[in-house]
């Protein structure tokens, strides 16, 4: 049985929500309501479309040289619909999923269905935006809370570990 996403777009060959070339899932929903928000569209599920798995991966695997990165809105308030769209792109591609969030890494292990999705999370970006941190000359991320973090490499060493831009 699919699962159906409530997301607003997905915007193909972007270079802001990571490295390189992405497909990016912009999903509807985030109580977060952080001020400042870049898209605060976002905030109410209601604003998005549900969508089904098949759907959103057409475009993923037409973008032959792109990643992928889930943004929103948040996707760990629908983590049942994005830990199966992530396991479906790992299945049929190669390719390294980025996703956003304003919870942190450390509440995510505590949630079970939020952890699920982490299973299939290559890197993650954590922390509510603070509009009061905000620096436009941080790589990836809106404000200087919140982290890049090597999910694989955190999940197997049992502890948070940093992401670093291999050049």
């Amino acid at each position: 049985m699919s699962v159906a996403i409530s997301i607003l777009e997905i915007v193909q060959d972007t270079t802001v929500d990571g490295p390189g070339l992405r497909t990016s899932i912009y999903c509807a929903g985030c109580p977060n309501r952080c001020p400042g928000c870049h898209n605060p569209q976002s905030w109410d599920i209601k604003n998005g479309h549900y969508t089904d798995i098949e759907d959103i991966m057409r475009p993923i695997e037409e973008a032959i040289f792109s990643d992928v990165t889930f943004s929103g809105g948040d996707p760990m308030f629908q983590p049942e619909g994005f830990a199966e769209l992530a396991r479906t792109i790992k299945k049929r591609t190669n390719k390294n999923i980025w996703c956003y969030t304003g919870f942190l890494f450390e509440e995510i292990m505590e949630n079970d269905k939020q952890r699920e999705l982490l299973k299939y999370i290559d890197i993650l970006v954590d922390g509510r935006f603070v509009e009061a941190l905000k620096d436009e000359k941080l790589l990836f991320r809106g404000s200087s809370n919140q982290r890049i973090i090597d999910v694989q490499r955190s999940l197997q060493q049992g502890e948070t570990v940093l992401w670093k831009e291999e050049r």
